[in-house]
C-alpha cells in the first residue's frame, strides 16, 4: 500500500500540467477539497495542491509544445542522473534533463520503452507529498503497457521494481513492489494495454488513482463541472468501487473507495 514512508522506487510526487491552472484549481477543489498554493515568484507558475496544509499534488500551467494535458508520477531515487542512465541504458529516453529544483531536490523526466514519460524526484529539503492512502490523496497506480514482461524488466533496471502475480476471477493481474518489498509495500499494477476498458488503442500512459470516500459521487461531480466519466464506477471485488475520469482539460486519473480490509491484512 502507498504511504509516505518512502523507498527508493516508490511513487513519491505527482503533478498536473494543464492548459489552465485556473481551471484546473477550480475543478478539484470541487472534486476533493483541495487548496492551491503558490510556490513562489521563482517557481514559474508552480504550486501545490493541498489538504488541511498538506501537500498532496503539484501543477502548473504548460502550453500544447509541452504536450497535452496529463498528471506525470514521480518515483523516488537516491541518485537522478545514474536512474536517468539507466533508464537510456534499457532502452528508454530522457525527456528532461536532471536539474536542481530551488533545493528542494532534484528531479528528471524520464519515458519508458513504450514512450511512457515518468518522473524521478532524489529528495532534498522536500521528501516528497505530505499524504498518501487517505481520501483526496494518492493511492495507486497503473501502468497500461503494450509488453508486461518488456515494462517489467525495464522498471527493475530503472527503479528496482519487482513484479507478482495475483490471481483473480477472470485472470492475472500484475502487482508492482518496490525493490525487496512485499504484497503489502505494493503501490501500483501493470495492465495490458489491449485489456484496457477505456480505450485499448489510446496508447501506454501511467494512470494515478486518488482515494474517494465515495466514488459515485466523485464522477457525478465530474461530468457536472465539464469533464468525464471514461469507466462508470465499478465494483471490483475485494478491491474497491473505481471509477476511470478525466478533467475538463483532459488529463485522466481514476478514483477508488477501497473496500475495508479483512482481519490480518495490510
Amino acid at each position: 500500500m502507498l504511504t509516505t514512508r518512502f523507498v527508493n522506487g516508490a511513487p513519491n510526487w505527482l503533478d498536473v500540467g494543464t492548459s489552465d491552472i485556473d481551471g484546473a484549481i477550480s475543478f478539484y477543489r470541487d472534486l476533493f477539497g483541495w487548496q492551491f498554493r503558490s510556490a513562489g515568484p521563482d517557481s514559474g507558475g508552480y504550486g501545490f495542491f493541498q489538504l488541511a496544509g498538506r501537500t498532496v499534488a503539484g501543477g502548473m500551467q504548460t502550453t500544447s509544445e509541452q504536450g497535452a494535458p496529463s498528471w506525470t508520477v514521480y518515483f523516488r531515487s537516491t541518485d537522478a542522473e545514474a536512474t536517468a542512465k539507466a533508464a537510456e541504458q534499457a532502452g528508454g529516453g530522457v525527456l528532461l534533463r536532471p536539474m536542481d529544483v530551488l533545493g528542494e531536490g532534484r528531479m528528471a523526466i524520464l519515458a519508458d520503452t513504450a514512450g511512457v514519460p515518468f518522473g524521478v524526484w532524489q529528495p532534498g529539503r522536500t521528501q516528497g507529498i505530505d499524504v498518501a492512502g487517505e481520501p483526496g490523496s494518492l493511492c495507486w497506480i497503473e501502468l497500461f503497457t503494450p509488453d508486461i514482461a518488456r515494462a517489467a524488466a525495464f522498471y527493475r533496471k530503472v527503479l528496482g521494481w519487482e513484479t507478482e502475480g495475483v490471481s483473480f476471477p477472470g485472470g492475472t493481474y500484475t502487482c508492482i513492489n518496490p525493490d525487496g518489498g512485499s504484497p503489502e509495500t505494493g503501490f501500483g499494477g501493470l495492465v495490458p494495454q489491449a485489456d484496457d476498458p477505456v480505450d485499448p488503442e489510446s496508447g501506454a500512459y501511467l494512470l494515478p488513482y486518488f482515494e474517494a470516500t465515495d466514488t459515485d459521487a466523485v464522477a457525478r461531480a465530474t461530468q457536472e463541472r465539464g469533464g468525464t466519466v471514461l469507466m462508470p464506477p465499478t465494483d471490483v471485488r475485494g478491491v474497491g468501487r473505481i471509477a476511470r475520469l478525466a478533467d475538463p482539460y483532459g488529463a485522466r486519473f481514476a478514483v477508488i473507495t477501497s473496500a475495508p480490509q479483512e482481519p490480518g491484512q495490510g
